[in-house]
């Protein structure tokens, strides 16, 4: 069997290095020149049942667990005025320990051969059976999206694109900060930090390379007023003053962390596919990961599902008795799990942001 997957980010390595644990060969096509090419964003706590899961499956649980911050679990939640409503520590490890994408990322690379994935390649068109790239058509019996948000695999199975949700954040760092901003890292603590009040939000999550990561939640009935309008690229100076403005009813250690932030700020719109998303089976190709099921982050779910769906569909592949089999044994199961993880993530979002949101999060933490 001939097994073509489109995109090398945590979903399409998983898949790869499953298949190699049971005794099947892939190869993967990612845009990216290196594994390393860009921000390969930020941490992720680990679900037991889900990303964990797979990564048992991949044989690199132990792998990772030399790379996990069990720290990293630590949560606070407040509101816009500091009003502290969860100050959660750390529990004892064995739980969701957070992991830096960047660390996740290295761990499969290197479980996989020289060869499996080709960086640098640019898929240019995709049917049921072949891709081609760079002028070369490779002819596949399977050929699987794990192209994320705007998946080119994705049209040969279905019309659905991904949907603003209404919200966009803001995402600045801040380095360093156990020597150059203690009082920031004393503020977030060794996990992460929510802060959500009037339609807004500052959250923040420690790296562990020394970072804070700030993702800075606004509202915006225009996808694109962020991008455009509020952050200019080539105004540092301009785009803190405007935020310091739209966050200026925050509690000043909130405020801190845009004031003492690098000059870099990345716009980000959050977007969806339909609650519900799935396709009719199509002879030769499926999806997994946000290609499949993108949602926001308000649930938690998006590369712990993605690692779970390429476990799954390698598990299928390698136990079917042909790929159709396969392929539609492994949709039967994930499309369900994705519906009930979107619509959760799709009803946080709205509530997070509603008046009274981090009082309401915290009750339904509680």
């Amino acid at each position: 069997m001939k097994i073509t997957i489109v995109g090398g980010g945590l979903g399409g390595l998983t898949l790869a290095r499953v298949l190699r644990v049971n005794g099947i060969e892939s190869t993967v096509y990612e845009l990216d020149g290196s594994p390393t090419a860009r921000d390969q964003g930020g941490t992720l706590d680990m679900h037991v049942e889900s990303g964990q899961r797979a990564l048992r499956e991949a044989g690199l649980f132990d792998q990772f667990r030399a790379v996990a911050r069990d720290e990293g679990e630590a949560m606070r939640l407040m509101d816009g005025k500091g009003t502290v409503y969860i100050d959660d520590v750390a529990p004892e490890p064995g739980g969701r320990p957070e992991v830096d994408r960047s660390a996740l990322k290295r761990i499969l690379v290197e479980s996989l051969p020289a060869g499996t994935v080709r960086w640098g390649a640019k898929v240019t068109s995709v049917t049921p059976s072949s891709i081609t790239v760079g002028g070369e058509t490779i002819e596949s019996d399977v050929v699987v999206g794990a192209d994320g948000a705007w998946s080119k695999v994705r049209p040969l199975l279905s019309d659905a694109r991904p949907v603003y949700s209404g919200l966009s954040f803001v995402e600045v760092h801040l380095s360093d900060v156990d020597n150059q901003y203690p009082d920031a890292a004393a503020f977030v603590g060794p996990g992460s930090m929510f802060a959500l009040d009037h339609g807004k939000g500052v959250m923040a999550q420690r790296n562990g390379d020394g970072r804070i990561r700030v993702y800075l939640a606004i509202r915006a009935e225009d996808e694109n007023w962020v991008s455009t309008e509020l952050v200019d690229l080539a105004d540092p100076v301009q785009t803190r003053l405007r935020l310091l403005e739209i966050f200026d009813d925050f509690a000043e250690p909130l405020r801190g962390l845009i004031a003492d932030a690098d000059e870099n700020f990345v716009p980000r719109a959050i977007n969806a596919l339909p609650v519900g998303h799935r396709w009719p089976r199509v002879p030769g190709v499926t999806l997994l990961g946000d290609a499949a099921h993108l949602m926001s982050p308000f649930a938690g779910e998006g590369a712990n599902l993605a690692m779970l769906d390429a476990a799954e569909l390698a598990l299928a592949l390698a136990a079917g008795s042909d790929a159709e089999t396969s392929l539609a044994a492994y949709e039967a199961v994930m499309f369900p799990r994705a519906e009930q993880a979107a619509h959760e993530s799709a009803t946080n979002l709205v509530e997070c942001f509603e008046p009274g949101g981090a009082q309401r999060l915290a009750g339904f933490m509680a």
